[in-house]
């Protein structure tokens, strides 16, 4: 039985199970790539962010250079390039707002040495929705070929959790202190940024969550693929266990919650085309949801039934967007 997976099994997706080569699933191809962080970095216990870094480092590959800008990932070690500790390949340190026109820039300059390097942002809400929005709605309109991730764990979760325009209506945050007779927490709704993305007419958005990693590779793979024609924009659902008061071993668990209570849809879009990736004939009441962090343990019922009609309403929006 050998012991190492060839170079020939990797490239035709083959595994040597029992005997005999199989084709691998997606869990087995991951398990084949090698890892381009390694596994000494700062991130919290249980921190879905870091899986989703790590995944999308896997599946892009070491032909590939990031920008980090600052954040909870650029805070935990993987920024700078040094094979022994932190990241394996390039990663560079961007200012919050400047984050897609420093990466246009270093496309433009791999092109003029006719060099194919996938050059890919991963930022966090703040830096995306926020701060940076402005740079990176250039960079969609100029149809600049990138691949923008932004990891959305709704706030500035590195500098202790201050409210962001992704951050959802009633939660508490720093900056949206909450009563001792449970009053406060933001009081404006969540910015729906995949959908302000998808009217940019880019080739590719999708969006994804840590806990269906197939359908996020498969998305990585299409972005990679769209990115040659211009931006691909992934927008990565990421709860955060400190921030939000969440246990660390279900950090999984409530990931999947936001998408079967359809708070948080996977879907995309390509070239103005939308899908649904995961339709629930029962979806889960967003309040189970919203009951499993401290942020929202202050919410009344007529506050959690207004969160729950805005997303019965974006959910039909979208499969009208989708067709069905």
């Amino acid at each position: 039985m050998p012991r190492r997976i060839s170079k020939t099994a990797k490239r035709y997706g083959l595994w040597w199970k029992k005997g005999r080569w199989k084709r691998m699933n997606i869990v087995d191809k991951l398990a084949a790539k090698e890892d381009m962080v390694s596994p000494g970095i700062s991130a919290c216990v249980g921190c879905n962010v870091e899986l989703t870094l790590r995944t999308c480092m896997k599946v892009l590959g070491p032909n590939t250079i990031y920008a980090v800008p600052p954040g909870c990932m650029g805070g935990v070690g993987v920024v700078g390039w040094d094979t022994e500790s932190g990241s394996k390949i390039p990663v560079f340190f961007p200012l919050l707002d400047n984050v897609a026109s420093m990466l246009a820039g270093i496309k433009m300059h791999y092109e003029k040495q006719g060099r194919d390097v996938n050059v890919v942002a991963f930022a966090g809400d703040g830096a995306s929705t926020d701060a940076g929005m402005q740079c990176l709605s250039g960079a969609a309109e100029r149809g600049d070929k990138l691949i923008y991730i932004c990891y959305d764990n709704e706030g500035y979760m590195n500098t202790g959790y201050q409210r962001s325009s992704a951050t959802t209506k009633y939660s508490w945050t720093t900056t949206t202190p909450v009563s001792r007779e449970g009053r406060g927490g933001k009081k404006q709704h969540k910015k729906d940024f995949p959908m302000v993305m998808a009217m940019h007419d880019i080739p590719y958005m999708a969006t994804c969550s840590p806990a269906y990693i197939p359908d996020m590779v498969r998305k990585l793979e299409k972005a990679m693929e769209a990115s040659k024609t211009g931006l691909a924009y992934l927008h990565v659902f990421n709860p955060c266990l400190t921030g939000w008061g969440i246990k660390p071993d279900t950090s999984i668990e409530v990931s999947r919650l936001a998408v079967e209570s359809n708070f948080f849809p996977l879907y995309e879009v390509e070239n103005g085309s939308f899908t649904i990736n995961k339709t629930f004939k029962e979806p889960k009441p967003v309040k189970e949801y919203l009951g499993r962090m401290k942020k929202f343990k202050h919410l009344n019922e007529e506050e959690a039934a207004e969160i729950q009609e805005l997303v019965d309403y974006k959910w039909n929006r979208l499969t009208k967007l989708a067709g069905l």
